[in-house]
């Protein structure tokens, strides 16, 4: 059957028509309204940011990449000690930094802008119009408002904290400069008391009513032994804080080799058996040789002191990859493992008598692992009661 399209009539196409435009019209009034909701949720926002901004207890400003301020809130009047927004937006903040401190704000500036950091944090000295100066952390990092590139910054005066710090300071210097004075005058009537006894076991007769004489000078003599070793300490440990050690490549075989002499005579005095064991290709290490020379006497004296007569002490050094690893192991009485936990702290409980009853400071184990860290390394212990301790050192 053939079907034959009859033509639409005109009053339908006018029906189009109109449902047509209706549809359209409604799409705009859509659109207009989302259009309208969405600049009221920007306007929404602007708003708490401003409430934020103009309230905040910190400073707060925006800035263009050549350090113009160009908004500032309530805070950083109150901090520059300025009366007006005149005095602060449309200045450099250039105009308010220490002199000694421009060239941070330079740094930071091409940091920031040239190299495109994400942020940063630093602590500087600004400057307020009456000449006085405050410490404050400024915290900056770039941000886009349309097709413009700005940098939002927030101060926070810390004058008080630096304060502090400076007062802390002159305290722990002038202790420290007290503790030097005492330590370092103290050795030398140390010294005095153990040169007389020294004088006086020499002058004693070999008969036997001098025997017990003879043994309290020896006694005397260990004790100014003792106490001239602590003060040793105490001195040494005073001397790490802050200080910048200088170093350079040593060749650790012969190196230690020098090193050890001195402790081969104590270690054949005690019935004990010291050895060097260094691979055939020279062992470079970066160290300050005066320094790094505390750890090995320290780790190669308590080994000695704990390692009854007969025992063994070995010394050895190798690569492991691109680290240099020193070891010092022994085979003495061991450190039983409840005092493994606190052997390199200051003063450590973990301190104990020697074999022969040599005496312990509690800061040798400290100022080793001061001295490693120094030098970027590590220092870490392996111990069995009743077998014996290796200490590690690995150096970079």
């Amino acid at each position: 059957m053939l079907t034959i399209a009859m033509p639409l009539s005109p009053l339908s196409l006018e029906q189009q028509n109109a449902a047509l435009r209706e549809e359209i019209r409604q799409l705009r009034a859509g659109q207009l309204v989302a259009q309208q909701a969405s600049s009221g949720e920007e306007e929404l926002r602007q708003a708490r940011f401003q409430t934020i901004f103009d309230n905040s207890p910190f400073g707060q400003k925006i800035i263009t990449s050549d350090l113009i301020i160009r908004q500032a809130n309530r805070a950083v009047l109150e901090m520059l000690g300025c009366v007006s927004l005149h005095d602060v937006v449309g200045h450099q903040i250039m105009e308010f930094a220490h002199p000694d401190h421009r060239d941070d704000w330079r740094f930071w500036q091409e940091r920031l802008w040239k190299h495109k950091l994400p942020s940063f944090t630093h602590e500087t000295c600004l400057v307020r119009p009456d000449g006085t100066g405050f410490w404050c952390q400024v915290t900056s990092f770039r941000f886009f408002d349309g097709d413009q590139e700005l940098g939002y910054t927030q101060l926070e005066d810390i004058s008080d904290r630096k304060a502090m710090e400076l007062r802390l300071k002159r305290l722990y210097d002038a202790q420290e400069t007290i503790l030097h004075l005492v330590a370092h005058d103290l050795k030398a009537p140390i010294g005095h008391i153990q040169l007389l006894a020294d004088l006086l076991q020499d002058q004693l007769p070999t008969d036997e009513p001098a025997a017990d004489t003879a043994r309290y000078l020896a006694l005397i003599r260990q004790a100014c032994a003792d106490a001239t070793h602590l003060l040793h300490n105490v001195l040494v440990l005073g001397a790490l804080d802050g200080t910048r050690l200088a170093k350079r490549p040593h060749n650790l075989g012969p190196w230690l080799t020098q090193r050890l002499a001195p402790h081969q005579l104590v270690a054949h005095k005690k019935g004990l058996a010291l050895t060097l064991d260094v691979p055939e290709q020279p062992v470079q290490a970066n160290l300050n040789a005066e320094s790094f020379g505390r750890v090995v006497d320290n780790l190669v004296s308590n080994a000695l002191k704990f390692t009854p007569a007969g025992g063994q002490v070995r010394v050895a050094v190798q690569h492991t990859g691109e680290r240099v690893q020193l070891t010092v192991s022994d085979t003495g009485i061991g450190i039983p493992e409840a005092l493994q936990p606190d052997l390199f702290e200051k003063f450590s409980p973990s301190a104990r008598a020697g074999v022969g009853g040599e005496a312990g400071t509690g800061l040798g184990l400290f100022i080793t692992r001061q001295i490693v860290q120094q030098h970027h390394g590590k220092l870490w212990v392996e111990s069995q009661e009743g077998v014996g301790s290796c200490f590690f050192v690995e150096l970079p």
